[in-house]
């Protein structure tokens, strides 16, 4: 299982993550209207982390999710908004890094919607459908992923905290593609700025037996 921290900025506190937590993936968002917007003048301290990087973006244009991948050095682009299949494919055959799509879950998920991207995403991700795109901290019904019908591996997000190992671990026996979480709100001392603590205590309780 591969744990994905998302909603990173203070570099102070992104340190103390990566000694302390070590997450396969460390999220950044590059959605303006986000609290936890990471602007281009953190980028030359930033991009030196020794972590895999993902650029969060949402609805953005294609220049500017090449020049983020440049700068910040990031290694997976995870697309947040109505990004077409036409338009992940197009980036596919312009960037080796992964391609995570987001499904945005408010009640059921018409699978055959997503075939066309089978092809150029490396992963889905699925998230609570809020207006903000991301970062509720709000839930949505993890039975729905029961009938996922691909071999493509995805991330599961939306409202996980400290209680949720259990109920993770137990989607994952019905649900084999499930490949990891991704964490943000729910473990925040404020927008930007992670609890470390309580992302310790997440981590030892998934892996534990």
């Amino acid at each position: 299982m591969e744990i994905k921290v998302c909603g990173m900025r203070e570099p102070g506190n992104i340190r103390k993550l990566l000694t302390e937590v070590k997450p396969d993936w460390m999220g950044l968002i590059f959605y303006p209207p986000s609290s936890r917007f990471v602007a281009d003048d953190a980028a030359a301290e930033i991009r030196d982390f020794p972590v895999r990087k993902v650029g969060v973006f949402v609805n953005e244009n294609e220049e500017v999710i090449l020049d983020k991948i440049k700068k910040f050095d990031l290694k997976a682009i995870q697309l947040h908004g109505n990004e077409s299949p036409e338009f992940v494919r197009n980036l596919f055959e312009k960037t080796s890094c992964e391609l995570w799509k987001v499904v945005s879950v408010k009640g059921e998920v018409h699978w055959e919607d997503l075939r066309g991207y089978l092809p150029y995403v490396t992963k889905f991700l699925f998230d609570t459908a809020t207006s903000g795109h991301g970062g509720s901290g709000q839930q949505f019904d993890w039975g729905i992923l029961e009938t996922y019908p691909f071999e493509k591996g995805f991330l599961l997000s939306g409202g996980l905290d400290e209680s949720s190992p259990k109920s993770i671990k137990e989607l994952k026996v019905k649900v084999p593609q499930l490949e990891g979480v991704d964490l943000n709100s729910k473990f925040e001392l404020s927008p930007g700025l992670k609890d470390i603590e309580k992302l310790k205590k997440f981590k030892k309780e998934l892996f534990q037996n």
